[in-house]
């Protein structure tokens, strides 16, 4: 049997372990990028392990998400990632120069190499062949100091496309299939390639979305071949010279299937609050709305601005609707007002933004009590806009569009006009001198970091003890994400600081949680228990370093998304899966729970038994823990123990 792109990838990369999936895998990285939220930690981090130059080819810092500047907050961490990435030997994109994903792609994604980010949408330059995963920014820290990144060896689920798009359907459409078709935890455990003729019709930014929502199924990453279209793309930036072919073998085999037909695709839109919440846009069409967005990174191509100008092109939005568009990069700006698009979105009634991540993060264009707000960003979980109770559905540029002239949610199908031809054009406008290189090692020893008065340092936390006799603080159900955990938005602007960021914990759950927390920390800590799919969303490791300052030490649930997982552990906060549990499973809020022997439950491989004090009932349950994780809780986490390494 042939190779899928995925394993051929992995093979090529494979420091330690095999391809049978579920067991840890260790990969060279060959590519890192870092963006604003976890930068500043992520500086800190190195800091506290002592590098002096990161270690992997090519390492990227980004400024896309912290924009708003309504304090000096935002300024001071610009500053201080930007400080950083001349000391440790990084690339830096500042702001103003665009989101992450798309600017990666454009600059620095090469077909058959690896990208780690600390960002959970890394998984986009996937479309180009590489290998891109999303993780937390302890595990990012780790591959700069070169460290390989270790992850369960996914199941490779094979994606068929056949058939062609039709007219007033996209990209985005077909990933909301996927999310109607599996749900937010559909991709757990798996890697998702997308194969077959219908590829020929997706261009290289196509497959952006593609891939970068792939992360909204919970997969991995999402891998595309690197074909012709890979190679027409990276001719016209200008980096032809970066391709290579990388494609499945004939007879490639996979550990689950799927098949599209693109010709039978209709627009369809999630409803709020979860990318998974997905119906034809023709079932909803009719309800009245006050805001279409255009943007984000999973929106951030040239044509996904240039079909929403065309449709509305000669025309009138409705005065009820705030029209707004968040160009992805500076490149795309300057492509666009040549061709005349932005011109023609802003005589409709477009209101333009500054490139970047904007309100797709909750940084401004927040939504009014009980407004529709249609996106086309990749996420819609409660509160993500910058407001607890919105009503955010997901939809593509041509139903926002559509929606944005008649006022309500409409099938852009249903317009009466012919669909616009918004191909890129051939001739490309490149604008990137605002990104700045390294500095030379010698210079790079000489600068200090910036470090503002928001900047604080890391604690140091204490090893595993064996035993740990602990109060339940919360209890919390199914598919809860990071936002809901530690939140977007302005609040955003703290995660310099655990102790500014410390009282926003699970706010919208439980207010009184932080507070709680702070008061048993000294005494040992706490434990808390969730449901399915915990931690799900961003890859922000401050969604468990936040609650491991406040003294959480070990999370009971059913099942966990995976980064979140990671950043646990990496923090020293002992994941646990409750092992065939039932639904109602005893353990409340308020009770003491006490979990003994764990040294030798750990050594042993056997599970740990649970044992509830309040209730006098016991639970098993399982770690699912490599023997490496194992040693860093036992270190007290990732920095303790990479600083015994280095």
């Amino acid at each position: 049997m042939g190779s899928s792109v995925t394993r051929k990838l992995i093979e090529s990369h494979l420091v330690d372990g095999d391809l049978t999936p579920g067991r840890e895998i260790a990969l060279r990285i060959d590519q890192v990028l870092v963006q604003d939220v976890l930068g500043p930690t992520i500086a800190l981090e190195l800091e506290a392990m002592g590098l002096d130059r990161v270690r992997p080819p090519v390492a990227v810092g980004y400024i896309d998400h912290l924009m708003a500047q309504t304090d000096e907050r935002n300024a001071e961490d610009h500053a201080f990632l930007r400080s950083a990435c001349e000391r440790f030997g990084m690339w830096f994109s500042p702001a103003g120069n665009g989101i992450s994903h798309p600017v990666h792609q454009e600059l620095f994604a090469r077909p058959g190499q690896t990208l780690l980010g600390g960002d959970s949408h890394t998984p986009a330059s996937g479309a180009v062949g590489m290998l891109a995963i999303g993780c937390g920014g302890l595990a990012v820290a780790l591959a700069l100091a070169g460290e390989p990144f270790s992850v369960k060896m996914p199941e490779v689920w094979g994606v068929r496309l056949t058939g062609e798009l039709p007219d007033w359907v996209s990209a985005k459409d077909v990933i909301l299939e996927m999310l109607r078709r599996h749900g937010v935890d559909g991709g757990a455990g798996r890697i998702v390639e997308y194969f077959g003729a219908g590829l020929s019709g997706l261009s290289a930014m196509d497959r952006h979305v593609l891939a970068n929502m792939g992360t909204e199924l919970g997969a991995t990453t999402t891998v595309f071949p690197s074909d012709d279209e890979v190679r027409r793309f990276l001719r016209s930036r200008g980096r032809e010279q970066d391709w290579i072919e990388l494609v499945a073998d004939d007879d490639a085999g996979y550990d689950v299937t799927d098949e599209i037909d693109l010709s039978t695709l209709q627009p369809l839109i999630a409803l709020p609050s979860s990318p998974g919440n997905v119906v034809p846009v023709a079932e909803v069409a009719g309800r009245e709305i006050a805001q279409a967005y255009i943007g984000s990174s999973a929106n951030p191509g040239y044509r996904d601005y240039a079909v929403a100008a065309l449709t509305v092109d000669g025309r009138r939005t409705s005065s009820r609707v705030s029209f707004d568009i968040n160009p992805s990069s500076r490149t795309v700006l300057t492509n666009l007002l040549r061709d005349g698009h932005i011109q023609r979105l802003v005589i409709a009634g477009a209101r333009l933004h500054q490139a970047g991540c904007n309100g797709c993060f909750g940084m401004g264009q927040v939504p009014g009590p009980d407004d529709i707000s249609l996106r086309t960003v990749p996420r819609n979980f409660p509160g993500r806009s910058g407001r607890r109770e919105d009503l955010v559905y997901l939809c593509s540029p041509e139903t926002a569009a559509a929606s944005a002239l008649t006022g309500v949610i409409t099938d852009p199908r249903t317009l009466g006009i012919p669909y616009p031809d918004a191909s890129e054009p051939a001739d490309w406008a490149t604008d990137h001198d605002m990104v700045v290189p390294p500095l030379e090692p010698g210079d790079a020893r000489g600068i200090r970091l910036a470090r503002g008065p928001n900047i604080t340092g890391l604690p140091d936390f204490e090893p595993l003890p064996d035993a740990l006799e602990l109060p339940v603080l919360l209890k919390v159900g199914d598919d809860v994400s990071t936002d809901e955990i530690t939140p977007a938005g302005n609040a955003a602007s703290l995660y310099s600081s655990l102790d500014g960021l410390s009282p926003h914990t699970f706010a919208g759950i439980d207010d009184s949680y932080a507070r709680r927390a702070a008061e048993v920390r000294d005494v040992g800590g706490h434990i808390l228990v969730a449901g399915r799919n915990y931690g799900q969303g961003s890859s922000r490791e401050h969604s468990a370093l936040v609650p491991r300052y406040l003294g959480l030490r070990v999370v009971l649930a059913r099942s966990f998304a995976r980064i979140h997982w990671e950043n646990l552990v990496n923090f020293g906060v002992l994941p646990l899966v409750l092992a065939g549990a039932g639904p109602d499973v005893e353990v409340e809020r308020d009770d003491l729970v006490v979990l003994s022997g764990l040294h030798a439950a750990f050594q042993q491989g056997r599970d740990v038994t649970v044992e509830n004090r309040t209730r006098g009932t016991s639970l098993a349950a399982r770690h699912d823990l490599s023997a490496r994780q194992l040693e860093v809780l036992r270190k007290g986490g990732a920095i303790n123990w990479l600083r015994e390494r280095l």
